[in-house]
């Protein structure tokens, strides 16, 4: 039965699209390790801010986290206070000053440094406020924008909760359409009445990507099912010829008695 012509065509066309799937469970398995592997990568390294990242596009993945070296020059005045920061389990106060990078003209956000209470934020930005504009070396680590959120309803609405730089440029002083890095600045020092901010070297780990995985699976399932389908196909026309068998002796015995 299972030699005959048309039955072995259907086996060889359910072994070839089992083969067809098991290519495809491959490769989606090839996937799931791809995105599972470790970018080797030294963020302690400091590097050109222009070899990290540039602005006006997303911030990348081997960009966050690195440190950074750029000349820039602060706008005194459009320093903001970030509260809810922790800084070595403490929380407390950023303040966040506004840069022009004279090579590119691109605007940044530097997180400067840290304070335990809002006052002495407060205060520190008062300074800052006054400091020369022109151009200084920074040296920092690099972070992704985070997301905006309202200002704390228990406290001044002047005070942001995060370091967005879709929310900052709002508050900028003469800033319209101008180039901006969608990430921050986590300056390496710190002005007079702050305290440096707690940067640690960032755990660059590897996650198992699951949805590829359960396709990989699902791939082997199907190529299976390509071949059970043709054994059931198979054992049901066995069956039903068996059954016609019976069926024809029985009526040629009927009809002999």
């Amino acid at each position: 039965m299972m030699r005959r012509p048309r039955w072995v065509l259907a086996l060889l066309l359910a072994l070839a699209i089992a083969a067809a799937f098991a290519v495809l469970g491959h490769w989606q398995l090839d996937r799931a390790i791809e995105s599972g592997v470790v970018v080797e990568r030294s963020t302690e390294l400091v590097m050109p801010l222009e070899d990290v990242t540039e602005p006006d596009g997303p911030s990348t993945q081997v960009a966050t986290g690195q440190m950074v070296q750029f000349d820039a020059a602060p706008v005194p005045g459009d320093e903001q206070v970030i509260s809810k920061r922790f800084n070595g389990g403490e929380l407390g106060f950023w303040v966040v000053s506004h840069y022009i990078i004279p090579e590119n003209s691109a605007h940044i956000a530097v997180a400067r440094g840290w304070s335990a209470d809002e006052a002495g934020a407060q205060k520190a930005a008062a300074a800052l406020a006054s400091e020369r504009a022109g151009p200084v070396t920074l040296v920092g680590r690099f972070l992704p924008g985070e997301a905006p959120e309202l200002p704390d309803e228990n406290g001044p609405s002047s005070v942001q909760t995060t370091v967005a730089p879709s929310a900052l440029v709002n508050l900028w002083a003469n800033f319209t359409d101008q180039s901006v890095y969608s990430g921050y600045i986590v300056d390496s020092s710190a002005p007079a009445g702050l305290a440096v901010i707690d940067s640690p070297e960032p755990v660059i780990g590897s996650s198992v990507n699951w949805l590829n995985i359960f396709y990989a699976i699902e791939w082997v399932v199907f190529g299976g099912f390509a071949v059970f389908l043709w054994y059931r196909l198979v054992r049901d026309a066995v069956e039903r010829e068996l059954e016609d068998a019976e069926e024809a002796a029985a009526e040629a015995l009927t009809s002999g008695t």
